[in-house]
């Protein structure tokens, strides 16, 4: 399954990542690349109906959500996180987003 990002705004806040998240967070599009559906915890996690969280640990700990849309994984919005729970704010957007795919 092929991964596409939605937009430049993620392509830029993983180019300004520390270099050793950078190569984290790509090591992580492989495992979700490969997987599909069957990426679990600790790297995925399922956050709405259609909606999945990508999961980077580390000294930056990066999430990026994302969707399955026609046979393609669509990465939409990423954040560096700073407390225990999702904003809802990032949740809202992406979700928006996923409405707009169609």
């Amino acid at each position: 399954m092929e991964i596409r990002i939605f937009d430049s705004d993620l392509e830029k806040l993983i180019k300004n990542l520390e270099k050793p998240t950078i190569a984290k967070v790509l090591r992580t599009f492989d495992l979700l690349e490969k997987f599909n559906f069957n990426l679990k915890e600790p790297h995925s996690k399922k956050v709405a109906r259609n909606l999945f969280e990508l999961r980077t640990r580390g000294e930056q700990e990066v999430r990026i959500f994302y969707t399955f849309h026609k046979s393609q994984i669509i990465l939409l919005r990423g954040f560096i996180k700073k407390t225990q729970k999702i904003p809802k704010r990032e949740i809202k957007m992406a979700l928006k987003i996923i409405e707009g795919l169609d």
